[in-house]
């Protein structure tokens, strides 16, 4: 993983709000609206020229107003839509309440258990960027716990979920111990028959290595799991991934046509031809270094 230096973050600076990752920035013009650190990190909400209200986490970019259907649609409907069943659906992470949002656009889900770990995140998030959790925040089906995701995954009940979403930062801070073998073997235990796991797996450019190191580690726990490309423009390099897994066979690579009507009318980056895509376009690089 290339360096960031969260003391050269500077926001505000000349009007600028950079994250800086080795010798790149990838910076937006802006202000801040609130920064502070919680007992596990720097939260900051900014209002960007180009995106809405924006956040970052120990001066990386997480989400904004404008760019969050490209990163929360990518994670949720591939395994929302080719699961067995759906009732039951754990999130990781995800304080800013995007994927929680797109998760309860499923009708069929009958709990959602959303575990963030810095309560922070989401007092601004619903503060700052409410349309992201929208109604989601007040669906009787959403449990929020503010806790250690990890420490949940290793005591919930084995085969308790259908679906387990891990929606984390950047492998560094409080976010680190959600890319290693220990954790994913842990999620595994918690699908039920016929689930599906998902998390984000780093941009295949800027964090390569720990882009195709995931992959592998997930293609050895469970049997099946492939990347699906695409973009989030406010992230490093732009180039972004998400990367599902199952035990029964790569059953997230289609969607379920019932599921996806329900949702695609709705989504602005997402539909069954995208999915169908995202998991076919895999630079010739990337496919050598997987076997794939």
């Amino acid at each position: 993983m290339a360096e960031t230096n969260v003391d050269r973050f500077d926001p505000g600076r000349d009007g600028w709000i950079d994250e800086t990752l080795g010798h790149v920035r990838y910076g937006l013009r802006g202000k801040v609206l609130e920064d502070r650190h919680s007992a596990l990190q720097r939260v900051t909400v900014v209002h960007t020229e180009a995106y809405g209200n924006a956040l970052l986490l120990d001066g990386r970019w997480m989400t904004a107003e404008r760019q969050e259907r490209h990163y929360h649609e990518a994670l949720v409907h591939p395994a929302l839509c080719s699961a067995e069943r759906i009732e039951r659906v754990l999130i990781i992470g995800g304080g800013d309440g995007g994927t929680a949002r797109q998760v309860l656009r499923h009708p069929s889900v009958e709990q959602v258990d959303m575990v963030e770990v810095d309560a922070v995140v989401v007092e601004l998030c619903r503060r700052h960027l409410p349309d992201l959790g929208g109604d989601g925040w007040h669906d009787p089906r959403l449990r929020l716990s503010v806790g250690d995701g990890i420490a949940w995954a290793e005591q919930a009940a084995a085969a308790s979920y259908d679906v387990v979403l891990v929606d984390g930062s950047d492998p560094a801070g409080p976010a680190e111990g959600l890319f290693n073998r220990s954790f994913f073997q842990h999620c595994r235990r918690l699908l039920r028959p016929g689930g599906v796991f998902a998390t984000q797996s780093e941009s295949p450019e800027a964090f390569r290595q720990l882009h195709i190191a995931m992959v592998r580690l997930l293609r050895e726990l469970f049997g099946h799991a492939d990347p699906l490309y695409g973009w989030v423009p406010m992230y490093p390099s732009g180039w972004w991934s998400w990367t599902f897994a199952a035990l029964d066979g790569p059953r997230y690579r289609i969607a379920r046509p019932e599921r996806a009507a329900v949702v695609a009318a709705g989504c602005e980056i997402w539909s069954p031809r995208w999915q169908e895509g995202g998991f076919i376009a895999m630079a010739a690089g990337i496919a050598r270094a997987l076997d794939a």
